[in-house]
């Protein structure tokens, strides 16, 4: 099984993902490390990115699950995947039901406090509006609000995941959690 945490920068997908890999014993890797440095640079001047920057992008993430398949792995990523064609490149448009999105979901106010919070980010807060105005609320991902405790969102998370029959991936049973 390959869970994608999603949502707008700020939402926690970092936070939770280590959590969520760590009841899994299973890896974690933020898909911010795929991001090429004009990439980077460019979210550092303020610049949303587009479709062409984020191509590339998705394609490197994708190439990672597939690789984790083939080595049998559960493994959480934490990516925005704001718009629906994100989320089908990095499922193989669907045809790929070991990947499990789970939106974590939360208010303008709420996620724009915890960015001005931030010190430790390369993400310009600024950018939260345009982030909101992209995001496509995905109708086939787990939604959990972020408005509870990191313990209450990860257990959640995991009672609500998909039963160990329906893992494609292998390495995963129910009783891991």
């Amino acid at each position: 099984m390959i869970l994608v945490l999603m949502g707008v920068s700020g939402c926690g997908k970092t936070t939770i993902g280590e959590h969520v890999a760590q009841r899994l014993a299973c890896e974690y890797q933020d898909a911010d490390s795929f991001h090429s440095q004009a990439n980077i640079d460019k979210m550092h001047r303020g610049m949303p990115l587009d479709d062409d920057d984020r191509a590339p992008w998705l394609a490197a993430i994708r190439q990672e699950i597939e690789a984790c398949h083939r080595d049998g792995r559960t493994h959480v990523f934490g990516c925005s995947a704001l718009r629906q064609r994100y989320r089908d490149v990095l499922s193989d448009h669907g045809r790929d039901r070991a990947v499990v999105f789970v939106h974590l979901a939360g208010s303008f106010e709420l996620i724009r406090d915890r960015l001005a919070a931030r010190t430790d980010h390369f993400f310009d807060a600024k950018l939260l509006r345009s982030q909101f105005d992209a995001l496509e609320v995905p109708a086939d991902a787990i939604t959990v609000s972020i408005d509870q405790s990191v313990e209450d969102i990860v257990n959640e998370i995991l009672r609500r995941l998909p039963a160990a029959d329906q893992d494609h991936a292998g390495g995963f049973t129910r009783s891991d959690v």
